[in-house]
């Protein structure tokens, strides 16, 4: 009689452990889905801003066409990525290819000193600050995430319910070298 309550009560201790893990688990998983959702609504804004950047622009740098078709293209590239990696890969590029229009910009006293053209600047600027701040959060929520399928015991588990890694919002390697400054 002793034993079998002992048996019960080791075997309600270890379902009552799996299902902590379980909803822990879930729980880790669901704020990455929800922080990618998040990375998702900054880049939605930002792609809704390029439409007007790109006419403003237009309107006094008639000659720089390809500059405004890549934007364009690597636009619809972003609205169309699925995956973090995918999204990643592309929100690179347009970062890339933002820094082309305002290179343009530059050349353009008149544009620059248009009030939309600042309006649209500025609020490119906090989309991408947004961005990066959505990006660290994601990206924490994944080091979490990760780390509880890779600890002892949870590894065991996790493997058992087919638990997978999520993948990290990188950055380009362009992005990581010092910006060089001359004057």
């Amino acid at each position: 009689m002793n034993s079998t309550i002992i048996i019960a009560a080791i075997v309600g201790a270890l379902v009552l452990f799996a299902l902590y893990l379980y909803n822990t688990l879930i729980s880790a998983r669901l704020r990455v889905s929800e922080a990618f959702s998040q990375i998702d609504v900054q880049l939605k804004r930002r792609t809704d801003l390029i439409p007007n950047l790109i006419e403003t622009v237009k309107g006094y740098a008639k000659h720089e066409k390809s500059t405004f078709e890549k934007v364009t293209e690597l636009r619809t590239s972003l609205m169309q990525a699925k995956t973090p990696e995918k999204k990643s890969e592309v929100n690179n590029m347009l970062t890339d290819a933002l820094k082309s229009i305002f290179a343009v910009a530059e050349g353009y006293p008149q544009l620059r000193a248009s009030e939309n053209f600042k309006e649209l600047q500025e609020e490119l600027e906090d989309t991408e600050n947004k961005i990066a701040y959505s990006r660290q959060f994601y990206n924490s929520n994944v080091l979490d995430y990760n780390t509880k399928l890779q600890i002892f015991p949870n590894v065991i588990f996790a493997r058992i319910l087919n638990f997978k890694p999520a993948q990290f919002f990188g950055t380009a390697e362009e992005e990581r070298k010092p910006v060089k400054v001359t004057f």
